[in-house]
């Protein structure tokens, strides 16, 4: 692209100057990425319990999901649980492999914070279907539910968060390193859960959505 708008004699751009406006207008190369949601064959599968389910309350349903974080310079991955009635983000970390015990510290530290969900939904990776996270969940007494193979759109919520963090900070702010990273994802969660206000929550903040239907059942 810089080649091309230099070709034209009209603009004299540099690469650097066009990488930082395709970021921001994210229009990004379609290259393959690492597969944040590998199976595996042994492990059990549970049903999809979300279906026509009418979620009204806070820690009725939580979600979680892993995503691929790129940086100016090599990746990481991020996992995040989300309250699906309010869309707050009760926990979230970032690491350079997915491995079970990293998720499952993340599940351990939301549920320390704010009790247990009645359902948690997953998708069908290996993370997910393992022993060290289901019996965690079992161990809480917490119904497990998975989307079906291939229907992300099963896991919505999450996804519409990997959307919203990935188009209005990491592609716009892409980070130099981990430490600066993790910083700016954690600026970026407190504005998303104490002042982006959403229209589906009557244009109020999951945090005032979270907080608020809580202590009306309290």
């Amino acid at each position: 692209m810089t080649a091309y708008l230099n070709s034209l004699g009209e603009y004299y751009v540099n690469e650097k100057r066009i990488r930082r406006l395709m970021r921001k207008m994210n229009l990004l190369p379609i290259y393959p990425k690492p597969n944040t949601s590998l199976a595996n064959k042994e492990h059990r599968k549970y049903p999809y319990l979300l279906r026509g389910l009418a979620i009204t309350n806070p820690n009725q349903v939580w979600a979680s999901d892993i995503t691929y974080i790129p940086m100016r310079r090599g990746f990481m991955y991020m996992i995040a649980i989300i309250d699906v009635f309010s869309r707050k983000i009760l926990s979230w970390s970032i690491s350079n492999s997915m491995d079970a015990a990293w998720c499952t510290s993340v599940l351990k530290e939301a549920i320390t914070t704010y009790g247990k969900p009645d359902i948690f939904n997953t998708d069908q990776g290996s993370q997910f279907t393992g022993i060290e996270w289901t019996d965690l969940l079992i161990k809480n007494e917490i119904k497990i539910s998975m989307d079906g193979k291939g229907r992300a759109t099963d896991n919505a919520f999450i996804e519409r968060f990997w959307r919203t963090i990935k188009q209005e900070h990491i592609y716009l702010k892409p980070a130099n390193g981990g430490f600066e990273l993790r910083k700016g994802i954690e600026e970026f969660i407190q504005f998303y859960n104490e002042k982006r206000i959403h229209s589906s929550l009557g244009y109020s903040t999951p945090n005032a959505v979270y907080l608020t239907k809580k202590n009306e059942a309290a």
